[in-house]
Order: C-alpha cells, then structure tokens, then sequence
C-alpha cells in the first residue's frame, strides 16, 4: 500500500503521515508540501493507492492542480482534506473527480472511515454536499445523492429484507467477478463516479469496509449465490 500525502503546514502533515503509519504500519508514504511537489512526485511514480490533499497550497490553483493531477492519474483516487468548506467549492472537486472531501476538523476515526471507503472504490461526500440542491446534476445521480444523503440520517436498508436495486446487484455481480471500477463503468454503461456511489451504497447496506467482505455477505444473506463469487 502506498499514499501520497500533501499540506503545506508541517505540522497537520506529520500529524496525518503519525495516523496513517499507525493504521497502516506496512504503508509507505510519500509527503508533498506544495503543488508542485505533487505534480514532479507524480511524473515519476504512478503506483499510489491513494492521494491525500489539502486544498490551497503553493504552486497552483486547487482547480487547475487537481484538474491536472486526476489527467496525470485518473486511477489513481484524490481525497481532499481541508479547513476550507465551502459547499461549492466541494461540489466543484467533485466535478473534476474527487472522490472524497474531508474536513480538517474531523476526528481521525472519521477521517479512516473515509479513506477506507474510498480505498474500497466507493466515494465520501460530506453530508453538507448531499444537502444542497445541484440542478447541473443529472437526475439518476440526484437520487443515489438523496439515497446516501437518508443512508446519512439512519435511513440504511435493511438487508435483513434482502433488499438492494437492480444496479447495486449488478454492481455486486461486477464486485464477485474481481472488476474494478473503470471496467463496471464500461460493463454497465454508467461512469465511474455512478459505480463509486452505488459501491457506497451496498457497502452500507450490508454493513462492510471493502469489496471482498461486501461479496462474502451478499452470499451469507443469499444476494449472491456461490458460483458468482
């Protein structure tokens, strides 16, 4: 497993790189301090699980160094982590293709709740994001927002009634088949931020942190039978 990292205040940095070294001790982790550093890191290396950034920081415009970055790495997923909040500003990182927005004012179990659901292929967007009306948004996606916006407030389905969508089935299936995200997008006819969703949202249907254990409860709960796996 290998992270890149980046902040421009030192302290907030070794304070993520102390989190990360202590949940995963067998990580490597590569520490950017600017923009720059990101964009001559990644010109070399592309075999990063995950890029974990702040937002403002020297070098270059947010907009322009994440547009950059996601073109550099497009399989690569960017968390961003921030002090700044500002809901369309979120929105706008989403667009790019951002799979996450933490604040930096979250607790560390948040923060690993976070990264682990990203890390699975699913997507963490802060309930403040879910909450606002986004009329560029096509529909389908408006409703798996509203869908993980309820999943938020307590609303999960039970999957004691064995109940998930025709698409998360589907995306199940893809899961048990060992396909990553870009090749369920292109299977299923969706784009990949759809998939992350719908991987969010079974994930939290049947109360699991990756791939592998969301198949294996999908065959426990009979979702799934065994010659799919």
């Amino acid at each position: 497993m290998k992270f890149l990292i980046a902040d421009d205040h030192e302290l907030f940095l070794q304070g993520l790189q102390f989190i990360l070294q202590k949940n995963y001790p067998d990580a490597e982790i590569v520490l950017a301090r600017s923009y720059t550093d990101i964009f001559d890191i990644v010109a070399k290396e592309h075999d990063f699980d995950l890029i974990l950034t702040d937002l403002a920081m020297p070098g270059a415009t947010w907009h322009e160094a994440l547009n950059k970055i996601h073109n550099e790495c497009p399989e690569i997923p960017i968390i961003i982590i921030s002090a700044v909040f500002e809901k369309s500003i979120l929105q706008k990182t989403f667009d790019i293709g951002v799979s996450g927005y933490i604040s930096k004012s979250f607790s560390n179990n948040l923060i690993l709740s976070a990264i682990n659901l990203v890390m699975a292929g699913g997507m963490y967007i802060p309930p403040e994001v879910m909450q606002i009306s986004m009329p560029s948004t096509p529909e389908p996606m408006r409703e798996l927002i509203k869908q993980l916006n309820d999943a938020n407030n307590g609303n999960d389905i039970s999957t004691n009634e064995k109940i998930l969508t025709p698409r998360q089935t589907e995306v199940l299936q893809c899961l048990a088949e060992g396909l990553p995200n870009k090749l369920i997008a292109h299977k299923l006819g969706l784009t990949e931020g759809t998939v992350k969703i719908h991987i969010t949202l079974l994930m939290r249907a049947l109360d699991v942190t990756n791939r592998l254990a969301a198949v294996r409860k999908a065959v426990q709960l009979g979702l799934l039978h065994e010659d799919k796996k």
